[in-house]
């Protein structure tokens, strides 16, 4: 009873972080690593390395669908999709081996610049002409990305997005179906990674993956009928408030 107890509690918590992660566009791993480091008191390589569980299925079968929909030259896809794998698999190496303690300081900074950079953005309207696609610079946004993916398991997408669509001039539907690309992969080789280094609960992270694919569709399918401007400032608050948890936590469980 107790073992039926506890794995539909982690079901139940995968299909949440799925749909959610559906709904904003994301991996789930932005609310997972907070989760399994402050609920489930996990250091930051090991929550990272977990979420990369649930993450990694997530961001293949978007990145299959959104291909299906959106077809990008295979030339640019394998172009950022190595430059960032191999970015990310020498990056996790090194964050595997960092202080818990410090890996957190910077998890927790990446995502509270994340946040205020997404609510500026929101109040922003982009509209620009589309250029032709620089197949020479596309190995730096795979490093940009790639390294994210490598030091916190999150944030290749968000990162190679704005670059493509802003510095690079790609419409959206270019710039994400290119950050998909990326990030699918490398969170593949992130996961290897971490898991090499014992960085996985894979007990935990499995569950949730599996309950997560149940609800990343439904999250998606809302996503598409709501408006825009108020998706994107939610998501940044809820960026802003994980950020705040790790750092905040910690203090008040003492």
């Amino acid at each position: 009873m107790t073992l039926f107890l506890h794995l539909s509690t982690v079901l139940l918590i995968g299909a949440s972080l799925g749909f959610f992660g559906g709904l904003f566009g994301i991996g789930g791993g932005i609310i997972a690593v907070p989760l399994f480091a402050l609920g489930f008191g996990m250091d930051q390589a090991l929550a990272q390395g977990t979420a990369l569980v649930l993450m990694a299925p997530n961001l293949l079968l978007g990145w299959w669908r959104y291909h299906q929909r959106y077809p990008m030259p295979w030339q640019a896809i394998c172009t950022i999709a190595l430059s960032g794998t191999l970015t990310t698999w020498l990056i996790a190496r090194v964050a595997t081996q960092l202080d818990p303690q410090l890996l957190r300081w910077i998890f927790s900074g990446f995502l509270a610049l994340l946040a205020l950079r997404l609510l500026v953005s929101a109040k922003q309207q982009a509209c620009q002409q589309e250029r032709r696609l620089n197949l020479r610079v596309l190995p730096l946004v795979g490093l940009v990305g790639g390294s994210s993916m490598g030091l916190l398991g999150i944030g290749g997408g968000l990162l190679a997005g704005p670059l493509l669509s802003g510095w690079l001039g790609q419409r959206q539907t270019t710039a994400q179906g290119l950050s998909l690309a990326l990030v699918a992969p490398s969170s593949v080789v992130a996961l290897a990674t971490y898991a090499q280094n014992q960085r996985v609960d894979w007990t935990l992270g499995l569950p949730m993956a599996l309950g997560g694919l149940l609800t990343v569709s439904a999250g998606v399918t809302l996503a598409h009928r709501l408006p825009e401007r108020p998706m994107r400032i939610s998501f940044a608050l809820l960026v802003l408030a994980a950020a705040l948890w790790l750092i905040i936590g910690p203090q008040l469980m003492v």
